[in-house]
């Protein structure tokens, strides 16, 4: 006799790309539904941005069918940069992960540590990435998701503690970061405030944030080492990811000194080129090919295996790059459709008429809605900042609690929309489905979100200016 269990919700979530397909679809019919609009665009600081109060209808210009399908290529065109070094980010693991060094390296740490403190390793790497999505950026340390889940594995847990390391670090660092040049850096320039200002309470939420992010990590990993039944990620290989020696014998030999050093040195030159001269995606990936060719010339591999390694690194991971363009899509079509400005008038229009301390919170629930939709942080900066500063500043809100609500709902929440092209990508490098992702990742969101409501209450009662 059978017995049928009923799925709970978040496990009938579709495979992404059936996922986001649908979602093409939705916005193809949305074009058709909602009605067009637009505001009027000034250039600020050479970035188009809209005019407040110049909302107007235009005539509805919905999609056809045929352009649901362009939608996809388009979008793989404007997202060319995030796809591309998500294939190089691939490659360049893939040739560190054959040298040897990375596993070394990681294994000479454990030993050091003890694999008994994963509570203090978690804690660190969580630190770790949740500084670099502050201070470097979040597509730009797709690179070193894996690094993350070798260290997971290596203390006996899976690919999810892996991914909750680095992902929700990077994510949570970047999303709260006080120095964040796409949305605090915009909004700062949009708002007339001193560039980066209010850097201390934003500080303090930031690494509330990535605290919160390791603790739930934590959990996870105590659950599954007192029941390896609750992993969510179980059934998938960890094949290049799991220390292949005894802890004990794990050294450094000279070459895996100079693969780690070209690594690290490639790191800071990063970093370097980020503050002084920057750089974006396109520099970084310019450095990720640099690297790559560095540790298999110090590891001693021909250039022919070097470059069949990128190649095999780079299709490893084909399926989690191209579905970022199918996300982008999604934009395209309510570009193409108008229907944008409509949307981002109806979500900021009611806040107006409600108590400044539930403005400010429904305001990170807007922010959220509308990052579904424009999932680019400089991007929805232009569109809405320019309505949510006189807005604020109509409702006796200040113009740095107003940017903190939007730094809530546009960041926090890339870390479970599938309409982020550098989720999908670092999901990918980890080896971990977004459905499970998301069944990891729910809870962790209305943890900070909880925790980001309380900051902006503070904001409010103590009337949070510029300084």
């Amino acid at each position: 006799m059978e017995i049928s269990t009923k799925k709970k919700w978040y496990e009938r979530i579709p495979h992404p790309y059936i996922l986001l397909f649908f979602i093409v679809v939705l916005a193809g019919i949305m074009t058709y539904l909602v009605p067009a609009g637009e505001f009027e665009r000034t250039k600020i600081a050479g970035r188009m941005a809209v005019v407040p109060g110049t909302f107007h209808y235009i005539a509805q210009s919905p999609v056809s069918f045929f352009d649901l399908f362009k939608a996809i290529p388009l979008g793989m065109i404007a997202s060319s940069s995030i796809i591309f070094i998500t294939f190089i980010s691939g490659a360049l693991f893939n040739v560190l992960e054959s040298t040897g060094a990375l596993e070394n390296g990681v294994g000479v740490t454990v030993k050091k540590l003890g694999a008994d403190s994963y509570k203090k390793l978690i804690w660190i790497v969580t630190l770790i990435f949740g500084f670099l999505g502050a201070t470097v950026g979040f597509e730009n340390n797709i690179a070193l998701v894996p690094i993350a889940v070798f260290v997971a594995i290596a203390l006996g847990g899976d690919l999810m503690v892996g991914a909750g390391m680095a992902v929700a670090g990077i994510g949570m660092g970047f999303a709260t970061s006080p120095i964040n040049p796409y949305t605090i850096g915009t909004s700062d320039m949009i708002a007339q405030l001193p560039m980066f200002s209010g850097a201390g309470l934003r500080s303090l939420f930031c690494f509330t944030a990535v605290a919160i992010t390791a603790h739930h990590t934590c959990r996870y990993m105590a659950r599954i080492l007192d029941d390896p039944s609750q992993s969510l990620v179980a059934d998938i290989s960890t094949e290049g990811l799991r220390l292949t020696h005894p802890i004990e014998e794990y050294h450094l030999k000279k070459s895996d000194k100079l693969v780690l050093t070209s690594f690290l040195i490639g790191l800071g030159i990063i970093l370097y080129g980020v503050f002084k001269w920057k750089w974006y995606i396109n520099e970084m990936s310019a450095i990720f090919i640099m690297i790559a060719i560095a540790a298999g010339l110090f590891a001693k591999m021909s250039p022919s295996d070097i470059i069949n390694k990128m190649i095999q690194g780079a299709g490893n991971i084909a399926g989690g790059a191209l579905v970022i363009g199918v996300a982008r899509g999604i934009q395209v079509l309510l570009d193409m459709g108008h229907v944008s400005d409509t949307i981002v008038n109806a979500l900021a229009s009611p806040l107006q008429h409600l108590p400044t301390i539930l403005s400010a919170i429904l305001m990170t629930l807007v922010h959220s809605v509308i990052n579904f939709f424009i999932p680019s942080g400089s991007g929805q900066a232009m569109a809405t900042m320019p309505i949510m500063i006189p807005l604020s500043d109509l409702i006796g809100m200040t113009r740095q609690t107003a940017i903190m609500a939007f730094q809530v709902g546009d960041g926090i929440m890339n870390l479970i929309f599938p309409t982020v092209g550098g989720l999908l990508a670092m999901l990918a490098l980890a080896r971990v489905p977004f459905d499970r992702w998301f069944r990891f990742c729910f809870p962790l969101i209305i943890k900070i979100l909880l925790a980001s409501w309380i900051f902006l209450t503070i904001a409010v009662l103590i009337n949070w200016g510029p300084a």
